[in-house]
């Protein structure tokens, strides 16, 4: 087995790949997350530049550690592959990331009022008004009011707050509310991770959903005592906020993983409850929307179209019963 050598040159070259371009021209999608890039097919793993964070093993690094990880391959053929591009057009090479300090957490300034938030919320997420008056009420949401960076402009977002158990704001979740073009979404720098949009009850169950207003759609769509239950949006398919609830709130036994019906929300889905199973949580289901995700449920029941749910290929369907485990 021959030895494959590289020059300190072409590595430092290979690990300074643009991951977004590089992935891009694999074929993946990425979709916008603050200031990261996050990959489609699976959405716990956010990239920036040459940098990977992967949420739910709580592992990152530089360009060839993420091809060994994500694509399987050996420290040779990573880099290869990286470098691919020197046989033709070489791939876009990323601006050295400098560490940036980490900015105190303090939330948007709100707005004066609320009615752009509720309008957004009501009339194009078709969520219950009652509960989105109840999630204002408990200042886990508001409308924010911000001046564009040059200056010249102001931006209204919904903003999710995630408070931890005394009630402290810890992080928070921005959300465009205009109807054309896309919007902005992603978590506020320097937000903690553990501590993201919830509701805490009183029972021993929580529910745990991919985004702020899936976990919304989801109390629309089953308000008969919703409030006596606990609730929590991981904003990036990361494990972290359930734990953490679980550690300040020991009473909860009982947790129902409400992910995208997709295939990366079903493989979260199948992580997450391995996670859960391993801490002693076996207490543990699946229940996965109509549609895509619990909005998109919420949008059909008012005779809107609906973005379709996405199915395991092939053998994975077991693995999806499995998780389900239905009677």
């Amino acid at each position: 087995m021959s030895y494959v050598y590289f020059t300190e040159e072409q590595k430092e070259r290979a690990n300074s790949i643009d991951l977004v371009d590089f992935l891009q021209r694999q074929g993946e999608k990425m979709l916008p997350s603050g200031r990261d890039k996050r990959l489609s097919s699976d959405h716990s793993i956010t990239v920036r530049g040459n940098i990977w964070y992967d949420h739910a093993i709580e592992k990152g690094g530089l360009a060839i550690d993420f091809v060994k990880s994500f694509y399987g391959k050996t420290y040779p053929d990573a880099v290869s592959m990286l470098l691919d591009g020197e046989q033709g057009i070489p791939y876009i090479q990323s601006q050295k990331q400098e560490k940036e300090p980490s900015a105190p957490f303090s939330l948007p300034p709100k707005n004066r009022d609320m009615r752009r938030t509720f309008a957004y919320l009501l009339k194009v997420r078709y969520l219950d008004k009652q509960i989105v008056t109840d999630f204002a009420k408990a200042d886990l949401l508001y409308e924010s009011l911000e001046d564009s960076q040059d200056g010249t402009r102001q931006y209204h977002n919904a903003i999710f707050v995630g408070r931890d158990k005394e009630g402290v704001a810890r992080h928070a979740h921005k959300k465009g509310i205009y109807t054309y073009g896309s919007s902005f979404r992603g978590n506020l720098t320097s937000s903690d991770p553990k501590y993201s949009f919830r509701w805490v009850g009183t029972s021993d169950t929580l529910y745990v959903f991919e985004a702020p207003i899936d976990l919304l759609s989801y109390v629309s769509l089953h308000k008969e005592g919703w409030k006596q239950h606990s609730y929590v949006a991981l904003c990036c398919v990361g494990s972290k906020p359930i734990f953490q609830l679980l550690q300040d709130f020991p009473n909860m036994k009982k947790i129902w993983l409400c992910l995208d019906h997709d295939i990366p929300g079903m493989k979260a889905a199948e992580r997450i409850k391995k996670q859960l199973l391993e801490m002693g949580y076996g207490d543990t289901e699946t229940d996965l929307s109509q549609y895509k995700d619990w909005n998109e449920d919420l949008k059909a029941l008012h005779g809107q179209l609906a973005i379709p749910a996405e199915e395991l290929p092939g053998n994975q369907q077991e693995t999806k019963q499995e998780l389900l485990k239905m009677e």
